[in-house]
């Protein structure tokens, strides 16, 4: 069996977009998100549209809960996460009924079978919370935590935005990064949305062996930030600044 893997598509219709062109020349047999698909972004609607249209199973990420309350958000601490919180209650009041329906029939987790005796757990963040993070660098007394009660070989999650690759007491801890706000790191310590979406395939064999790859693919950056401006998304000015 080959798996798609996605995830963090944030609003970013044009990156989903490029990312489903290329699974679908992969001929996967099962695709599946692991949530945050319309906040922070241009497109929450049309995002929400196209990902529903493949038919695929979702896990609530924390923003897809955020956008069905948007009164409760926490804007947090500083200027920078107040902006954000606002572009995203933006993005909940461009949802309808349909795309609200949409966010509530996401799942808190999803198991597939992938044969060969392969089982992969799909979470946001962790078992316990989909705003837990698991890095490279996670201690691991910190991951068992995280994943307590886990009986699968694979466990899938996203959340950080950054593609990972590990193993923890022989489970495979896969993280396909982000389609639509992929995270560079600059030479001089900076950040920046580089053009390119994140995604990932799982080709399990019939004996249980497995392939693993992180892909990236190029689409039009340049827009998503026309599409920032044309609806006339908050603070665009300054959130565009990452995607230059």
């Amino acid at each position: 069996m080959k798996l798609g893997i996605i995830s963090d598509i944030h609003g970013n219709l044009m990156a989903l977009e490029a990312v489903l062109s290329v699974i679908d020349a992969e001929r996967v047999d099962r695709l599946v998100c692991l949530g945050d698909v319309a906040a922070t972004g241009p497109q929450p609607a049309e995002s929400l549209a196209r990902l529903a249209a493949t038919g695929c199973p979702v896990v609530m990420g924390n923003t897809d809960a955020d956008l069905l309350d948007p009164a409760a958000m926490d804007a947090g601490e500083g200027e920078d996460a107040r902006r954000i919180t606002e572009i995203d209650r933006w993005c909940s009041a461009q949802l309808g009924k349909a795309e609200r329906a949409l966010l509530r029939s996401f799942a808190p987790t999803v198991e597939v079978d992938l044969g060969g005796g392969v089982r992969m757990l799909c979470v946001h963040g962790g078992l316990s919370s989909f705003s837990d993070i698991v890095i490279a660098t996670t201690p691991e007394a910190e991951v068992d935590r995280m994943l307590d009660g886990n009986a699968s070989t694979v466990v899938a999650g996203g959340h950080t935005h950054v593609a990972m690759v590990r193993m923890h007491r022989g489970v495979t801890l896969l993280n396909p990064g982000s389609v639509g706000l992929a995270y560079e790191t600059l030479a001089h310590g900076g950040t920046r949305v580089p053009p390119w979406a994140e995604f990932g395939l799982l080709t399990v064999d019939g004996q249980g062996s497995r392939a693993i790859e992180l892909r990236r693919v190029p689409y039009d950056r340049a827009a998503t930030v026309r599409a920032m401006h044309e609806r006339g998304m908050p603070h665009v000015g300054w959130w565009s600044e990452d995607w230059k």
